[in-house]
């Protein structure tokens, strides 16, 4: 029995993360388990480019996403899932947040999309090929 699904979405990608979130609204709703939603903001001190950003951008792009997640469940599963749903923005690496955010509030699934790859992800690796190796619980991905 599932008592806790965890939805990775990009909320800079609503079209295509739509389908995503009505997919793990589905599967939490079959087993009546809690539903999270995730969105994550690149940590941009930790890259090169982190240099000419100051700390207040990273927390007003988190708070910014917060909002925009918020208004992105709500616009998709309605104004009551949205009330019951607990919202997560984390900062940094996706798949390492994702992974961090299943282990914390103990998921029993993920679900996350995964986009067309372009040549560099078959090199490196998407976020979704990484949560799927590295989760230690179920993972259904949505294309």
């Amino acid at each position: 029995m599932i008592k806790n699904v965890l939805c990775a979405v990009d909320v800079n990608n609503p079209d295509e993360d739509r389908t995503v979130l009505e997919m793990a609204a589905r599967l939490a709703k079959l087993d009546d388990a809690q539903l999270d939603v995730i969105a994550v903001v690149p940590d941009f001190g930790a890259s090169v480019v982190g240099r000419y950003f100051q700390d207040h951008h990273v927390v007003t792009a988190r708070d910014t996403a917060g909002d925009v997640l918020g208004e992105f469940v709500a616009d998709v599963l309605g104004e009551d899932v949205n009330a019951k749903t607990r919202h997560i923005v984390a900062v940094g690496s996706v798949y390492e947040e994702v992974l961090k955010a299943a282990k914390l509030g103990e998921a029993d699934l993920i679900v996350i999309g995964a986009h067309r790859p372009d040549l560099k992800d078959y090199l490196i690796g998407p976020n979704a090929s990484r949560v799927v190796r590295h989760a230690s619980c179920s993972v259904y991905v949505v294309r």
